[in-house]
């Protein structure tokens, strides 16, 4: 899949984004998130979703450092924390930091972690990250927990609009409206939470949905959000886990569609900040 930016006169896409991911969110016990990186690599995963808020940064750049592969063969996607989303200068030095925990000379997709609380933050922050997409220490730039309100205001003052924009999807929250208007301003949809942090796997409805096709529930899950065409990106720890996760690319839901649409429940496993002013 390829992810640019829009800006006033056109769209430019410009780097290729696997669409499917390991996440590594809640990842913090030493060495959780370095094994899970490990069995995510030996598995084909060619993606691995961080966060400077997750505290695994160190983790997944040992992996990759000791799994061997080359960096340009391997995607990765981390986020500005909140905390830090707060003006120009922070953007870079923070930015800086989660290069040298990763130990690479770049970052491929760099995101705001949620829109910054304070409203007149959200213009200097992101001209800060367009000031790191320009000094080439990112790929791209994008956003995350961004309602569409926050992108509809990012018109006005972003030189360059937002590659991604990644937020929780799953078969009880599917956001058509926040995905179209995510699509709208040139990026792509990424889905964290495909599985509803397990809260809903055993939603008798996915069960039977998984019983008719011979794959597992979570199965059916990821694979509806990948089919939604959102770059997703399960989490998990556990290398059986793992590899059952990317199988899913491999199952077939056509027929099942509609019965897992009908799923739709509004239904927020995590926090929210695409509901903030």
């Amino acid at each position: 899949m390829r992810i640019g930016h829009r800006t006033a006169e056109s769209v430019e896409y410009t780097h290729e984004i696997p669409s499917f991911g390991l996440g590594v969110f809640l990842m913090s016990e030493q060495g959780e998130c370095r094994s899970a990186c490990l069995a995510a690599l030996a598995a084909g995963y060619t993606h691995i979703d961080t966060a400077r808020a997750y505290s695994n940064e160190h983790e997944v750049g040992e992996a990759l450092k000791e799994a061997g592969v080359d960096r340009e063969n391997v995607f990765i996607t981390t986020k500005l924390r909140r905390m830090h989303a707060t003006g120009f200068e922070e953007v870079l030095e923070h930015c800086q930091k989660s290069l040298e925990y990763l130990d690479t000379d770049y970052i491929d997709l760099y995101l705001v972690h949620a829109p910054p609380e304070d409203s007149d933050h959200r213009e200097p922050v992101w001209k800060g990250m367009e000031h790191c997409l320009e000094q080439g220490w990112v790929k791209a730039i994008g956003v995350s927990n961004y309602g569409a309100h926050h992108l509809a205001a990012m018109r006005e003052y972003a030189t360059y609009l937002p590659a991604v924009n990644q937020i929780e999807i799953n078969p009880w929250l599917q956001r058509p409206e926040l995905r179209a208007a995510t699509e709208s301003v040139g990026a792509k949809v990424m889905a964290y939470s495909p599985l509803a942090r397990g809260q809903k796997l055993e939603d008798p409805d996915l069960i039977n949905v998984a019983n008719r096709l011979g794959c597992t529930p979570a199965q059916v899950a990821i694979k509806f959000c990948h089919d939604l065409g959102c770059i997703t990106i399960p989490k998990s720890s556990r290398a059986d886990r793992i590899v059952e996760n990317i199988a899913s690319l491999d199952v077939d839901i056509s027929g099942e569609m509609g019965a897992i649409e009908a799923m739709e429940c509004g239904y927020i496993s995590g926090w929210d900040p695409t509901s903030e002013p």
